[in-house]
């Protein structure tokens, strides 16, 4: 265990699991139609890559860089790199490493919505229900977290600790600095 970290709450292995999960109930619902994944990077890399490893519906890969303007309730989006896929008539699932405030993902949705595609539906690795400041809930989601500083499998502090093969607690004195 990394010396920052205070506790791991999700090891290597029970992520893979619960990718596993998420890619069955995913299949079940697209049952052999085509799914474009659009990745919000940076975090969202390493669950994207471990969660289509398990898909059997036929994916493709596009990648988003986003950020909101700063402001709890603020609805506006910065795209600082947009999908090169052209979506109307597609199905788009939005992969997405933490559901926190929803702010980020209730402006992706709603942009992407815009673009007519067929559906466009949210999986998120970790849904952190206490931090939700707007009406947002994934259609999929891995493990529900305390309201906590989580870091790890893409997550991170200052770019720090994303490379972790877990997803840990970050001590206080990490970022109360």
């Amino acid at each position: 265990m990394h010396k920052d970290i205070k506790e791991i709450l999700y090891t290597e292995e029970e992520i893979k699991a619960k990718c596993d999960e998420l890619a069955q109930e995913i299949d079940r619902d697209y049952a052999g139609q085509e799914i474009l994944l659009v990745g919000l990077l940076k975090g969202s890399v390493p669950f994207m890559a471990e969660l289509a490893k398990h898909l059997k519906s036929d994916v493709k890969f596009d990648f988003m860089s986003v950020s909101s303007y700063s402001g709890v309730e603020s609805k506006t989006l910065v795209v600082r790199q947009d999908i090169k896929e052209d979506i109307r008539g597609k199905n788009v699932l939005i992969v997405e490493d933490i559901l926190d405030t929803g702010k980020t993902l209730y402006n992706v949705k709603e942009m992407l919505e815009k673009r007519h595609a067929k559906s466009v539906k949210i999986v998120t690795l970790l849904d952190k229900e206490e931090g939700r400041v707007f009406d947002m809930k994934a259609d999929y989601s891995g493990f529900k977290i305390p309201n906590a500083f989580v870091v790890g499998y893409g997550l991170d502090f200052n770019e720090r600790y994303r490379q972790l093969p877990y997803i840990g607690i970050l001590k206080e004195d990490c970022y109360k600095k």
